[in-house]
C-alpha cells in the first residue's frame, strides 16, 4: 500500500489557448498537512478544481491517483463520495439558514423518505463539538461571523465523512485569534488521521503548519519542500515563488518628506442608524501630503465604518464632528463628492464591492472616471483602451488582454485592477482596505512598491490592515482603533506589535 493518499501525474490544463498547468506533479501523503503555494495565478486553485471534479475528467490532460486507483471525477460529487471535499475562499453556506441545515445541505438525514430533524441537530451538534464551535445548532449562519462560518465549512465536511479535506486560503478573512483556532482544529485533524491540503498565502502559518510545502510557478512544479529537513523557511519559499529573492518585503523609500495636512478629523463620530450604535466615537486623525497611515485594530474595530464614513458617507451614518481637506471644512455626503473632492476608497471585498466581475478589464479600470475617457457625452473607446492597457502594464496585471473578464482573474490580479480603477480617478487621498489580502508575496511587493511611488508623487495613504507586519513595514505613523476608538497613535519608530496589541485590545 502506498504512503501516498493522492497523486497528480503531469496534469495539464488549458484556457482558450492560456497553459495554466503544464504538467503539474503533485504527490500528498496520508495524515499530513500540505500546504499549497505559489503566486496568484501560478495554477495552485486550478489544480485543486481539477481534483475536486470542478474541471471534470477529459478536460485536462494527465492521472489522478487517489487511494491507488486513477480516478474519473466527472462533477464535484464523484469527489465528495470518494471523501474529497474542498472548502473555497468564498465560503458556499446559506445565510438565512440555521447551522444544522447548512452542515447536512445536500447530505440531509432522511428516515423512510423524510428528513429527520431532530436526528439532524442531534448529529450537528456532535460535528461542532469535533470543530470546538460553541455554537446553538439552530443559530442562523447570517448572525455568525467568518471564523465561526469557516469552522461550519469544516464540520459540514465531516459530516460527509472526508478523507482529504482542500482548503483555499482558509484565514485570508479571519483575524489573528481565528486564524490560530483554525490551525489548530487542522493540527487536530492531523492527529485524527484525516489529510489536508491548504493553498495559503500567510508564509509564517504555512512555517508553521506544513509537513510538506509543495510550490507552483506559472503552471508547472518547482518541487516539494519537507518541514522535517528544515527546507520549509520563508526565504526558500519565497526565492521557489518568484523566481529570485526578495530581501526585503517591505521596500524602503529613500526620502521621506511630509507637507501639509491633507485630511483631518476633529471629534468625528459615525452612528449606525441599523445598529443604533456609534461605530466610530470621537476620532481625532490628521494625514499629511506624502504620508502612509497605518491604521491598525481588531477586526470590528471600526477601521472600515471610518474610511466609509470619510468616503462621502457611503453607508449613510449619522455624523458628527468637522472633516477638513486642505485646511478647508467639507461636507461630504455621497461617495460622488468625496471622489471630486480627491479622495479614493479600495475596498477590503473587491468581489462584492469593488469590481464588477461580468465585465472585462478595461471596463473595470474606467468605471469610476468615465468623464477620463468621454468627449462630449461619448465614450471614446481608443482612449479606454490606452489607459487600461497603461494600468496593465505598470501595475502588472497578468491577463491574455484586456478584455479578459475580471471575474476569471487571480485574486491578486482582481486586486491590481481594482487599484488601477481608483488610480485612473487621480486622488490626492487614498484608502486601501486590506490591500493585500489573499495575495501572494510577489503581487504583495509590488503594490508595496506602487505605495511608495505613489507617495513619492505627492499622494497620502490610509491603510487599513490586520496584518501587523504590514503597517510596521509600511506605515509613516499608526492610529490603533478598538470598539469605535481611536485608542492611540504612535510614530512608526515607537512602534511595535506588542504595542499595538496593547491599544486594540484595550
Amino acid at each position: 500500500m502506498s504512503e501516498y493518499i493522492l497523486e497528480m501525474k503531469q496534469i495539464s490544463k488549458e484556457f482558450t489557448g492560456v497553459k495554466a498547468l503544464d504538467n503539474v506533479n503533485f504527490k500528498v501523503k496520508k495524515g499530513e498537512i500540505h500546504c499549497l503555494v505559489g503566486e496568484n495565478g501560478a495554477g495552485k486553485s486550478t489544480l485543486m478544481k481539477v481534483l475536486s471534479g470542478v474541471y471534470p475528467y477529459g478536460t485536462y490532460g494527465g492521472d489522478i491517483v487517489y487511494e491507488g486507483n486513477i480516478q474519473q471525477f466527472n462533477k464535484i460529487s464523484d469527489s465528495v463520495q470518494a471523501g474529497i471535499v474542498i472548502i473555497y475562499q468564498e465560503l458556499a453556506l446559506f445565510p438565512d439558514l440555521t447551522v444544522y441545515e447548512n452542515i447536512f445541505a445536500g447530505n440531509e438525514m432522511k428516515q423512510r423518505g423524510f428528513i429527520d430533524w431532530n436526528e439532524t441537530i442531534v448529529e450537528a451538534k456532535k460535528l461542532l463539538e469535533k470543530v470546538n464551535l460553541d455554537v446553538n445548532p439552530e443559530t442562523l449562519v447570517k448572525d455568525l461571523g467568518v471564523g465561526k462560518r469557516q469552522l461550519i465549512e469544516i464540520a459540514k465536511a465531516l459530516s460527509k465523512d472526508v478523507k482529504l479535506l482542500i482548503l483555499d486560503e482558509p484565514t485570508a478573512a479571519l483575524n489573528e485569534d481565528d486564524s490560530e483556532n483554525l490551525l489548530k482544529l487542522l493540527d487536530g485533524l492531523r492527529k485524527q488521521g484525516i489529510t489536508c491540503i491548504m493553498i495559503s498565502h500567510k508564509l509564517k502559518e504555512v512555517i508553521s503548519i506544513a509537513d510538506n510545502a509543495t510550490v507552483i510557478r506559472d503552471g508547472q512544479t518547482i518541487g516539494t519542500l519537507d518541514a522535517s529537513k528544515g527546507e520549509v523557511t520563508e526565504n526558500t519559499i519565497i526565492k521557489n515563488m518568484v523566481g529570485r529573492e526578495i530581501k526585503d518585503i517591505y521596500p524602503k523609500r529613500e526620502k521621506k518628506v511630509f507637507g501639509e495636512n491633507v485630511l483631518e478629523l476633529k471629534n468625528w463620530s459615525a452612528y449606525d442608524q441599523k445598529l443604533s450604535r456609534h461605530v466610530v466615537k470621537n476620532a481625532n486623525l490628521n494625514v499629511r501630503k506624502g504620508e502612509i497611515i497605518g491604521l491598525a485594530g481588531l477586526m470590528g474595530s471600526g477601521r472600515t465604518e471610518l474610511a466609509l464614513s470619510i468616503f462621502g458617507n457611503a453607508k449613510g451614518y449619522k455624523l458628527q464632528g468637522d472633516l477638513m481637506l486642505d485646511g478647508v471644512p467639507k461636507v461630504l455626503k455621497h461617495p460622488s463628492d468625496a471622489i471630486k473632492s480627491g479622495i479614493a476608497y479600495v475596498t477590503e471585498d473587491r468581489k462584492g464591492d469593488g469590481l464588477f466581475l461580468a465585465q472585462d478589464i478595461k471596463s473595470n479600470i474606467s468605471a469610476a472616471n468615465l468623464h477620463g475617457i468621454a468627449s462630449n457625452g461619448v465614450i471614446n473607446d481608443n482612449e479606454e483602451i490606452k489607459v487600461a492597457d497603461n494600468y496593465k502594464s505598470s501595475l502588472h496585471i497578468k491577463a491574455a488582454s484586456l478584455e479578459q473578464l475580471v471575474g476569471k482573474l487571480s485574486g491578486g490580479n482582481q486586486q491590481k485592477v481594482s487599484l488601477g480603477k481608483w488610480l485612473f480617478v487621480g486622488p490626492k487621498l487614498l484608502i486601501l482596505d486590506e490591500p493585500t489580502r489573499g495575495i501572494d508575496v510577489g503581487a504583495k511587493f509590488e503594490i508595496y512598491t506602487v505605495m511608495n511611488k505613489l507617495i513619492e508623487e505627492g499622494m497620502s495613504i490610509i491603510m487599513i490592515s490586520s496584518e501587523l507586519g504590514e503597517v510596521l513595514g509600511m506605515s509613516d505613523r499608526v492610529y490603533v482603533m478598538a470598539e469605535g476608538e481611536i485608542k492611540g497613535e504612535l510614530p512608526i519608530e515607537e512602534a511595535d506589535q506588542e504595542k499595538i496589541m496593547q491599544l486594540a485590545t484595550q
